[in-house]
């Protein structure tokens, strides 16, 4: 089992600053690299302060000026907002910048308020139908994008697709992983499990605030993926869910309720119909929660990944027993930085051990 480290880079007021939120994200990534991780994974959203992120590729520029051997992750770059060509050419350079240390993780989007902003012909999609044809849409163009980055990668490619056409273009510079980075695709539905099975990409999963039952059905369909695709040889596939590990009860519980709020500001942010001032969308309130009992810090105690380091130890033992090649910790979780720095180091000194020994 590897271990990856997911950087929401979420800002909730101002009382933290920008600049220390980067040099919170160095810090935990630097820890990371010290206990052995494998990754680390920085995601893509655009003029929220939910996450503070809006590329992935500058971030891991930065860490890979201040790493030396962990892997840096695209957690992920959101398709429908790059053309080809400048996707293609941002991945040759950032391998480059980080001598061969890229993993590109690719995904269609999520949140309503982004596509409004960036998606290309948004307006054109009318009805009640509306957000979900979007969401299709934006997973054609996935779909489209990420084949047409490989051979530019590999090079000499010319595309005419029903997106982008452009003649022969080869991306600059080259990646030095051959023929091209580690490529990985979030995926949800069995469509696209096959798409990226297909593609020769690895697979990112998260159940979300769902258990159990929701991580096997996750891996249910990557083997199915797989099964469809006999001819591709089996893929990586990664695991990533909220963790906080903690040593007393009062710390597991106060952590359950800061994972609590986290899913109702995501639902907020999901649902696209609150008020947003400055990059902040307005507090949660108790209606807010009333909507969404499931995301009960009870509820989220049995279906995250929270606890003491042997119950952690033993949930992620279960996953690693269905074929989970890597756990990747969501940390961030509405948690302050004594919070994730605790968790991160009690994670990497009583629970990786367990699975190196």
């Amino acid at each position: 089992m590897k271990f990856s480290l997911f950087h929401q880079v979420e800002r909730y007021d101002d009382s933290i600053s920008h600049r220390q939120l980067q040099e919170e994200l160095t810090e935990l990534t630097l820890m990371a690299e010290r206990g052995g991780f494998d990754k680390v994974w920085v995601g893509e959203h655009h003029a929220m302060e939910f996450t503070v992120s809006p590329s992935a590729f500058v971030s891991l520029a930065y860490l890979a000026g201040q790493t030396s051997t962990i892997r840096l992750g695209t957690g992920t770059a959101i398709a429908p907002f790059f053309h080809p060509i400048r996707m293609a050419g941002e991945i040759g350079q950032l391998d480059v910048m980080s001598n061969g240390r890229l993993d590109v993780g690719i995904a269609r989007g999520a949140y309503m308020f982004e596509y409004e902003r960036q998606f290309p012909n948004f307006s054109s999609f009318t009805g009640d139908k509306k957000a979900a044809d979007v969401a299709m849409d934006a997973g054609l163009r996935m779909r489209e994008l990420i084949p047409a980055v490989q051979q530019l990668l590999i090079g000499n490619y010319a595309h005419e697709g029903t997106y982008w056409q452009f003649p022969t273009t080869t991306a600059v510079p080259r990646p030095i992983q051959k023929p091209f980075p580690p490529m990985w695709v979030a995926a949800r539905d069995p469509n696209t499990h096959s798409f990226a099975v297909a593609h020769g990409c690895n697979i990112q999963v998260t159940p979300l605030h769902l258990g159990e039952s929701e991580v096997a059905g996750l891996m249910d369909k990557f083997n199915a993926a797989c099964a469809e695709n006999p001819t591709m040889p089996r893929p990586e596939v990664m695991l990533l869910m909220h963790t906080y590990v903690a040593e007393t009860e009062d710390e597991i519980v106060r952590g359950s309720r800061d994972m609590e709020e986290f899913f109702h500001y995501f639902a907020k942010w999901f649902r696209n119909t609150a008020p947003i001032v400055d990059g902040f969308i307005e507090p949660v309130t108790d209606e807010d929660r009333a909507l969404n009992p499931a995301y009960a810090a009870s509820e989220l105690r049995k279906n995250m990944v929270v606890g003491t380091p042997e119950e952690v130890i033993a949930k992620i033992k279960g996953y690693e027993a269905l074929g989970y090649d890597e756990f990747s910790i969501w940390l961030d979780s509405h948690m302050d930085f004594e919070q994730k720095s605790k968790s991160l180091s009690l994670f990497i000194d009583k629970v990786v051990p367990a699975f190196t020994n």
